[in-house]
């Protein structure tokens, strides 16, 4: 069961564990059960005792016994006797006896024995019994068990995929055993113990680790099996495991976005470092995933060792958390001037699929100097006198420069330079002061080195003549040592062997032909050598690069050993070394002896002939003990010139070192640095040297020389030189060292050991060399192989490919690609150079020519660019790529956009898929169809609206290219594109022509809307529908609508600003009338509705803006000082228009309704300007405009003093009677008449033919009615008509009105048609107050023939709440059934229409009214009403006496009376006249206090249209010969219509009276002998006697008159016709039966099978509605009669009328907007 606890939470490793489950022993392994925690036993009280229900024995053995006690208090006032019943089996037992009795407030105790046979479970019981009652107290022991107490879940932290993570949770032991525990848990997850012993309610912590090899998520059970120690493990308990595994990923971000754009990664750039300094910068290391990352930095392999690596990073490993970053910095020390260090840094992490690789590249850059002048030419100098010039070091780089001049400045030399060493700062110069002493008068001349630490050293030509009293040699110039005689400068180079400083003997052997060979080639070389390479002769004799005097050794050593061979070992004070004249030409030797110098040389001067040697002495004689001396011992060699010419001198040098220290003195023991003590070389096999620098720190001199090391190969350790070999340091002072070697093959590979000898013997410095010659190589990524994918032929694909140098050695590369493949393959950048472990990123492209597998092989040569000369290494590279051809299509054929407003834009994504093997370039071509556009004036020509993001691209292969389209539609029209691609090659070239992917349509709306539907109320009330029409010009309103706004006005939601112009908006194009007729003199005001419909896709907003609500700024109606007269007049007529609500949006398919009102409170005619302005649409102008006529002023209202009459044909046997309504505005009856003069005129002009007669030219129109004159239009010719009739009023003003007619002859297009409204095609809303629906406002019954019948059924629907009692309003022509009848809410109530023709032919017009008035308020009307009658008819009856005196004062004595007294009571009447008075004021003051007269409710009016046109018969079977024989003839009970004065003018006009033909003879015949024989048949008289028996299954639709109960609504039209009426007691259908039957008796078989038929279809279309009948169901239905009468007859309850039918729920108009037609006719 669940124990609500929590397990300890750990430091952030510790897993979510849920609430514990406690497992038991059930002795079945598996199975898992749940129990409670034993709460202590709660004492109850049993009878007035208060005890424990329960004693329970837990912790015991067998074989022993264990006593509790029980103890009962009685916490009654009474005592208590009980008695007990010990426990039944003789496992327990008790001591106390069985009678109890305790007394209240006390207690008793009773000690129970429980002795165990066997570990089993055991229970019992004792019973308690008193007077009262009885209780039991259970006895139990139970036998212990293993329970442990395990979570349900362990829910891990997410962990990364080969990491680890960590959790724990609690487990215990619930049970008083000793419990063992083991687990079995599955991969991923192990916990920790895996087993294990728990004592009695012990618990301990056990770790979960989650281990995932995958990114899954692992939910796993681990089972733990546990039981009684030394037992079987027979339980187990289940724990669920949980735990989410994601890859960990890494990402390394430098500094530098640009470089990593550039390089093609993340990349650390130091740019230039000075040598031997050190830079820092930092690069991050992110985890962008949700796991922690463990990670180890390290270099990419395969490149350089370590050794050498200039980078540090102070990371190597470490972690990152989820969304964090690490910090991690980089030291770049570079140790090489000049050189590109590159390295790589990778972050290694288990698991992740990435690996980011992270470039460091620095610079190393050494000290660049350069002198003020490279020559110092001292001129000509007496001997013993001094000269001296300056000059400047200067240091033009950034770095700190270490320089120091190879000259013995301490007398030993003719020149001297101070500061002879030091060190100059960046961008710094120092001034340097050169002295000539000279001594002999010669000429002389000295090239001195500079050594530079960390740089190439510079050399300065010293030169100078010294001229004596008695020699005055020629003086050397500056000139002399470009363009000077130079024959025997390299003599000794051409004596000398290959690879060799020794001379050569058999080269003074050399015939002068060999000799002359030798120098020309030698000078050929000199000539083309350039000063920067320097060798280790140059650097020995510190002069010009000659070789034409040599000397031997060049190093003398005093009491020191040294290493050198020709050096003596002598310890003797003296030593001899030789010069040797290697030119052709006598020279004379001349030595420079310094003033107190502990060196000396003899013979200080001497001639030595050509290829000669001589010997000269130096001795070391110092004057001081237990020092160090060393000089530079200076000999120039002076040439002989003749004829004139200038030798230059030339110079060496010979490096002595000594000390005077006496035996067994030790040495000074050097204090002194050599940095580096390592040099690496690089591996080319040309000669290279290095710089190191020793420093002397001590306070003591120290002088160096290089001795031999017996561990090292004498080959290879001669071939690493040091200049110099030897020297002195003061102290403080440095010495640069010069390095020189050529790297070999044979080179040990851990470096030579060069040993410096410091003072003595003991002391030595070593430096490591490593010049080891290797081979330049390359790798390419890839294994040597680019694969292409199939690539379209013509259309290039790339491909990028690394390669990256593996040696140590800065290479330069260059692609070479065969000329025939060139136009397939090429490389960028196909040349370049590649530093030290360097990798260079080159993008390939490969464009195949045709539709093939291509196998390529580009070349790439490479060099060291230390040595350019040297021959390439070429290695090459496999290309493979695979022509192909592709097409794209779009993923479907036809893209519809819909509809978008013009001047938005609407995007759209073309998905075009390449299922081909390539890649596809292409370019996107646009053809644009425009269809349906409404062309206006103010649009430019089309442009394309279809824009598109991207006009070409390349799409992959087997992929997907988004192509994303916008449509901006400038004009309303139904676009079409037709979007086509054609393929392109690598240059753009057009590869295809246009080939069609996709058609995309799209349509560009304007907001457009349109009103759907009218209504009047108000004083307009009984206007028709199509007068509305007309009156509120919603035809014009549709039309302009609908139309296509100009860019100006779709370009602003709001009216534009100079349409807000005062009145009237000349800018605005679109004016129309808004009528609102005329009414009197406060009346009721004229309100008209207008329900506005969005047909179009797109939400419509609109807004009414009068006058003042236009923003018009009135400011500017101040320019004139006063308003104008329009401006006044429009603000006083505002308040008679109201417009409500002024603004709405119309979603797509909506419809709202909105109000209009024109009050009549003001007399005279009103116009008002408003704009109907359409967001981004329509901006209309609507004139308001309205009449209040006055009061008792005759006033008929025109809506149009036009009229077009419907076209008649000529030669026609009747022509049709037209109607024209007049419309009275007052509030009187007006009296008209058309004037007959302008008829007859128009007669006598038409060959006294009457082209338009009216039936009915004078009349009378009641107020606020219509009267219709009747018109004939009888035409001659074909042709239009025009007619201008004057229309007099009585008292008023007359009115000319023109009329338009047209004939047409039989054979032109026009056809006689009924015009009617067009319906309204959407569903309509109600409109406000509206209380029922029609199901059609508009019922065209066509063309029919005269005397004849047809019917339509519609429905009318109650939409509102209430019970509405409606009653149809009805003329002569035309019946409907129900005529009147109650509506509840929501129903639907099907009505028949039957228009009866009259027999003359007629183009009808019909306005049919419905009133509808709710009929609480009518039995309200006729409640009030009823009390009214009573209170009137009461106080005509009864009256009260007011005067209280008047009894007392009449009252006479009768024995008081005499006879004068009895006639003397008769007095005198008073005046008459005072008494009627005095009676009316009475009578006038009762009738005030009676109540008015209750008014009845005013109803509701619905508008039901009929049109129709009627035709002779002869007529109608000439024009409609297809319907004639479906349509019956019918003779009306009604008056003819057809005038007199129409037949007497048709007699006139010799025109013959329609006849009735012989066939209603024939047809009169045959049903009269067809109904005579069916009535003589026997069989027919049985079958109706049978059918009277059995129930009615079919009975006529009766018509049920209103309740006299319910007052009937005034009609303001006359009924015509009353027999159709039925009352309700049914007595006035038998009078209507034998009515018809005595008027005409052969129609009653036609008439009765008529209405059968009819009442039929009626009952089948409204069971249709009610849902009890599917008209669409197709086979397999039963009869619809059959299935009705058997619901009904299952009710049980028979109805007496269909009316009475309440309908289920029916659909209002929806279900029935189409009438049903049915045609009768009966002869």
């Amino acid at each position: 069961m669940l124990a609500e606890s929590e397990g300890p939470k750990t430091n952030g490793s510790d897993g979510l564990w849920t609430s514990s489950i406690i497992i038991s022993n059930t002795k079945q392994a598996g199975t898992q059960h749940k129990h409670q925690r034993r709460v202590p036993v709660q004492r109850s009280c049993f009878l007035g005792l208060e005890t424990k229900p329960e004693l329970l024995w837990e912790d015991w053995d067998q074989g022993r016994e264990y006593t509790k006690s029980l103890t009962l208090k009685n916490i009654s006032l009474k005592l208590q006797k009980l008695h007990l019943r010990p426990p039944l089996t003789k496992f327990f037992s008790i001591s106390s006896s069985c009678n109890l009795a305790v007394s209240p407030g006390t207690s008793l105790t009773i000690l129970i024995t429980f002795k165990p046979a066997e570990k089993c479970k055991y229970e019992d019981s004792l019973e308690f019994e008193g007077k009262d009652g009885s209780f039991q107290v259970l006895l139990r022991a139970v036998v212990p068990y293993p329970a442990l107490e395990v979570p349900k879940a362990v829910l891990l932290p997410l962990c990364a995929v080969h990491q680890s993570v960590t959790a724990t949770f609690l487990l215990k032991n619930l049970s008083k055993l000793r419990t063992y525990f083991s687990w079995e848990c599955p991969e991923p997850f192990q916990v920790s113990p895996e087993e294990g012993v728990l004592k009695a309610s012990q618990e301990i912590s056990l770790l979960v680790l989650f281990q995932p090899q995958q990114a899954l998520l692992y939910n796993k059970h681990a089972f733990c099996r546990f039981g009684e120690e030394g037992n079987e493990a027979e339980c187990c308990a289940t724990l669920r495991l949980q735990g989410v595994a994601k890859y960990p990923c890494l990402q390394l971000r430098g500094p530098s976005s640009k470089a990593d754009q550039q390089h093609g990664g993340p990349v650390v750039n130091f740019g230039s470092v000075a040598v031997g300094q050190s830079l820092q910068k930092c690069f991050d290391i992110c985890n962008p995933s949700h796991v922690t990352a463990f990670f180890s930095l390290t270099r990419l392999s395969g490149g350089v060792p370590l050794l050498g690596s200039d980078f540090v990073c102070d990371v190597t490993s470490g972690q990152v958390a989820p969304g964090a970053s690490v910090t991690a910095k980089v030291a770049f020390a570079p140790t090489v001037a000049g050189s590109v260090s590159v390295d790589y840094l990778t972050a290694e992490c288990k698991g992740a699929l990435n690996q980011t690789v992270l470039k460091l590249i620095g610079h190393c850059a050494g000290p660049k100097l350069s002198f003020s002048s490279s020559v110092v030419d001292f001129g000509c100098v007496q001997v013993g006198a001094t000269a001296s010039q300056t000059m400047e070091l200067i240091n033009s780089s950034c770095v700190q420069a270490t320089f120091q001049w190879d000259l013995d400045c301490a007398g030993h030399s003719v020149f001297s330079i101070q500061p002879q060493c030091g060190i100059l700062a960046p961008k710094s110069r120092v001034v340097l002061t050169v002295t000539y002493l000279p001594t002999v008068p010669f000429a002389h001349r000295r090239s001195v080195p500079c050594f530079i630490l960390h740089g190439d050293p510079l050399f300065l030509d010293l030169i100078g003549t010294c001229h004596s009293d008695l020699q005055k040699p020629a003086i050397l110039k500056p000139e002399h040592l470009a363009s000077g005689p130079d024959d025997w400068s390299d003599v000794i180079s051409a004596l000398l062997p290959s690879n060799s400083t020794q001379l050569d003997p058999q080269a003074f052997s050399l015939s002068a032909t060999e000799k002359s060979s030798r120098l020309s080639n030698v000078s050929t070389a000199r000539s083309t050598t350039p000063k920067e390479d320097i060798d280790e002769a140059h650097l020995l004799s510190s002069s010009s690069p000659s070789t034409r005097v040599s000397v031997a050794p060049s190093e003398l050593l005093f009491n020191q050993v040294t290493s050198s061979v020709p050096t003596s070992t002598s310890s003797s004070l003296s030593q001899g070394v030789a010069v040797t004249n290697n030119s052709t030409a006598k020279i004379t030797l001349v030595w420079t002896n310094a003033r107190d110098s502990p060196f000396s040389i003899s013979p200080w001067t001497c001639d030595l002939s050509p290829l000669k040697s001589t010997s000269f002495r130096v001795t070391y004689n110092p004057k001081e003990r237990n020092t160090l001396h060393a000089a530079q011992l200076e000999c120039f060699a002076f040439q002989l010139a003749s004829g004139g010419q200038i030798s230059l001198p030339c110079c060496v040098i010979v490096r002595v070192i000594g000390h005077s220290f006496e035996r067994g003195k030790e040495h000074f023991y050097p204090q002194c640095s050599l940095e580096p003590s390592t040099v690496v070389f690089a591996g080319l096999n040309v000669r290279t040297y290095k710089t190191l620098l020793l420093r002397n720190y001590g306070e003591h001199p120290l002088t160096f020389c290089r001795s031999l090391n017996e561990s090292v190969d004498p080959v290879a350790e001669a071939s690493v030189s040091i200049v110099p070999r030897c020297g002195l340091l003061l102290p403080g002072a440095h010495q640069i060292l010069t390095v020189i070697t050529t790297p070999k093959e044979d080179s040990p590979p851990e470096g030579i050991k060069l040993r410096l000898q410091l003072n003595s013997s003991k002391c030595t410095k070593e430096i490591t060399v490593i010049s080891i010659l290797e081979n330049i190589s390359v790798s390419f990524e890839g294994g040597g192989v680019i694969y292409f994918q199939d690539t379209s032929v013509g259309s290039p694909s790339k491909q990028t490919h690394l390669i990256r140098n593996l040696c140590r050695i800065p290479l330069g590369f260059r692609w070479n690609i065969r000329y025939l493949d060139q136009h397939l393959i090429s490389v960028q950048p196909d040349a370049g150079e590649l530093q030290v472990n360097e990798s260079v990123q080159q993008k390939w492209s490969f464009n195949p020519k045709e539709e093939k597998t291509y196998v390529l092989q580009p070349a790439l040569s490479f060099w060291p660019l230390e040595n350019p000369g040297s021959k390439n290494s070429i290695v090459t590279l496999k290309v493979m790529g695979k022509g192909a051809k592709g097409s794209i299509q779009a993923l479907t054929e036809i893209f519809e956009m819909g509809e978008t407003l013009v001047g938005r834009a609407q995007s759209l994504d073309i998905p075009l898929v390449n299922n081909s093997t390539c890649s596809i370039s292409f370019r996107i071509c646009i053809e644009q169809t425009l269809q349906d556009e409404q062309p206006h004036q103010d649009f430019q020509p089309a442009a394309t609206a279809l824009q598109l993001d991207c006009t070409g691209g390349t799409v992959a292969s087997h992929s997907t290219f988004m192509l994303r389209a916008t449509f901006r539609p400038d004009r309303q029209a139904h676009y079409r594109w037709t979007i086509s691609y054609q393929t392109l090659s690598c240059s753009g070239v057009l590869l295809s022509p246009p080939q069609a992917m996709c058609e995309v349509r799209a349509n560009g709306v304007f907001p457009i809307a349109q009103v759907s539907d009218v209504g009047s109320s108000g004083v307009a009330a009984w206007l028709n529908k199509s007068y509305v029409w007309k009156l509120l010009s919603v035809d014009s309103i549709n039309a302009q609508l609908l139309s296509m706004p100009s860019p100006v006005e779709h370009t602003y939601r709001n009216p534009r600003r100079h349409s807000m112009r005062t009145y009237p908006s000349i800018l605005i194009k679109a004016m129309l009338d808004f009528n609102f007729g005329a009414a009197p003199l406060n009346s009721e005001p004229s309100t008209f509705a207008m329900v506005f419909h969005n047909p179009g896709s797109i939400p419509v907003e609109w807004t009414f803006l009068f006058p003042d609500d236009q923003q018009v700024d009135f400011k500017h109606w101040s320019w004139g000082q006063e308003l104008g007269h329009n401006e006044l007049e429009l603000m006083q007529i505002g308040e008679l228009f109201s417009v409500s609500p002024l603004s709405a949006t119309l979603l797509s398919g909506e419809q709202k309704s909105v109000q209009f009102s024109y009050s009549h409170v003001v007399a005279g005619m009103h116009q008002l300007p408003v704009i109907l302005k359409i967001s981004h649409g329509r901006e209309i102008l609507l004139h308001l405009q309205g009449m209040t006529v006055e009061q008792e002023r005759p006033y008929l209202y025109f809506l149009s003093k036009h009229h077009v009459f419907t076209p008649i044909m000529m030669g026609g046997l009747t022509p049709p009677l037209q109607t024209y309504e007049l419309y009275n505005g007052g509030d009187v009856p007006v009296h008209y008449e058309v004037d007959g003069d302008v008829l007859s005129q128009l007669q006598e002009s038409n060959f006294n033919q009457p082209l338009l007669t009216c039936l009915n030219p004078e009349g009378v129109v009641l107020p606020g009615k219509t009267a219709k004159l009747e018109f004939i239009f009888s035409p001659l010719e074909a042709k239009m008509h025009s007619m201008d009739v004057p229309i007099h009023i009585r008292h008023g003003e007359t009115a000319t009105v023109r009329f338009e007619g047209l004939g047409f002859d039989a054979h032109d297009d026009v056809w006689p048609s009924s015009e009617s409204k067009p319906a309204a095609r959407v569903r309509r809303i109600a409109l406000p107050g509206q209380r029922a629906f029609l199901s059609a406002d508009n019922i065209a019954l066509g063309e029919l023939p005269v005397s004849s019948q047809t019917s339509r059924i519609f429905f009318l629907t109650n939409v509102s709440s209430e019970e509405i009692f409606f009653k149809w309003c009805l003329t002569q022509v035309i019946r409907i059934q129900p005529k009147q009848g109650l509506l509840r809410p929501g129903e639907c109530i099907i009505c028949v229409l039957t228009f009866m023709a009259a027999d003359f032919p007629t183009i009808h017009y019909l306005d049919i009214v419905c009133q509808l008035t709710e009929q609480a308020a009518l039995v309200q009307y006729s409640d009030s009403l009823q009390l009214w009658e009573k209170e009137r008819e009461q106080r005509q009856h009864e009256f009260t006496i007011t005067e209280r005196d008047l009894a007392e004062s009449r009252k006479v004595p009768s024995d008081k009376v005499s006879p004068q007294t009895q006639l003397g009571k008769y007095k005198t009447l008073p005046p008459i006249c005072s008494r009627v008075a005095r009676a009316e004021q009475r009578a006038q003051a009762e009738a005030d206090k009676l109540a008015k007269r209750p008014t009845l409710p005013q109803p509701s009016l619905l508008h039901l249209e009929v049109t129709a046109r009627t035709y002779r018969w002869q007529e109608y079977l000439r024009y409609f010969p297809d319907r004639f024989n479906n349509l019956f003839r019918c003779f009306q009970t009604i008056k003819p219509l057809r005038p007199k004065l129409l037949c007497n003018t048709l007699l006139q006009e010799g025109r013959p009276l329609q006849k009735l033909g012989p066939e209603r003879h024939f047809l009169e015949h045959i049903l009269t002998s067809l109904i005579r024989s069916i009535l003589d048949n026997e069989a027919f008289s049985q079958s109706l006697l049978t059918l009277a028996s059995k129930p009615l299954f079919y009975k006529p639709k009766v018509i049920f008159s209103a309740p006299s109960s319910i007052p009937q609504p005034l009609i303001g039209l006359e009924e015509t016709n009353p027999e159709l009426h039925i009352s309700a007691n049914g007595s006035a259908a038998a009078g209507g039966a034998k009515l018809r039957m005595g008027q005409r008796a052969e129609r009653i078989p036609v008439d009765v099978f008529n209405d059968i038929l009819l009442n039929t279809l009626q009952n089948v279309m409204m069971e249709a509605v009610r849902g009890e009948l599917d008209l669409i169901e197709q086979g397999g239905g039963s009869s619809p009669n059959v299935s009705i009468r058997s619901k009904r007859h299952a009710s049980g309850k028979v109805k007496k009328d269909d009316k009475e039918t309440s309908p289920n729920t029916a659909t209002p108009a929806d279900k029935s907007s189409s009438s049903t037609e049915h045609h009768t006719d009966t002869s």
